[in-house]
């Protein structure tokens, strides 16, 4: 193994895995506001709504995250008459697909939460929507936080996949690295250890905010 190699490839390696918790963090927000959002509406009293979620949540985790990043990039183009970039490509994807999921972990959530909650908050004259803020969503968002750590992390390493479109995370940085000096071995046995460590952080990091969460 040439360590020389891995030496001077660690500072572009580390550059693409920031841009690869950039795109994961980006997306992953973007997605628990979309997911927050449906997972809302999947279970609102609004039929219309529903369909609307459903219909939404069904296509996205009916369909591979590879094929998403293709019609954002390619397809979507076409459509609206405009080229999109490649990062905002990225995240349009990556978080239309994040949330689909989050919209499942919320309704999970949500659905958790002992239906007393809602009728004591309709007992005290707040709204549907009033009760669902205030009182429903702060206890379910501590019941959803392993889940929702748990999608940081698919995201974490499914964010590979937008270097289909030539779009310079960690993925796509090894494998210029590995075009120009053949080093599959080195090269990819970095990525694979880079992805590791970043995934025990947010995995532990979880497990903390976790455990403070439980003892409040």
């Amino acid at each position: 193994m040439d360590f020389d190699l891995i030496t001077h490839s660690i500072p572009l390696l580390i550059q693409g895995t920031g841009v690869t918790l950039e795109i994961t963090a980006v997306a992953v927000f973007i997605g628990m506001c979309i997911g927050c959002l449906m997972g809302i509406m999947r279970i609102c009293n609004w039929k219309i709504l529903r369909i609307i979620a459903n219909v939404y949540i069904d296509c996205i985790r009916g369909t591979p995250l590879l094929v998403q990043i293709f019609i954002v990039y390619f397809a979507l183009p076409a459509i609206i008459g405009a080229r999109i970039e490649k990062f905002p490509a990225a995240v349009i994807a990556c978080s239309i697909n994040s949330g689909a999921y989050v919209a499942e972990i919320f309704r999970a959530g949500i659905q958790s939460i002992d239906a007393g909650q809602m009728e004591a908050g309709r007992s005290l004259g707040l709204t549907w929507w009033q009760t669902m803020r205030f009182i429903v969503l702060p206890q379910a968002f501590k019941r959803v936080i392993p889940p929702l750590g748990n999608e940081f992390i698919a995201m974490l390493k499914d964010s590979s996949l937008v270097s289909v479109i030539g779009f310079e995370e960690l993925t796509r940085t090894g494998q210029l690295i590995i075009s120009r000096t053949y080093a599959s071995l080195e090269i990819w046995t970095c990525v694979a250890l880079i992805y590791l460590f970043m995934v025990l952080v947010v995995a532990r990091f979880v497990a903390k905010l976790e455990k403070r969460f439980e003892t409040k």
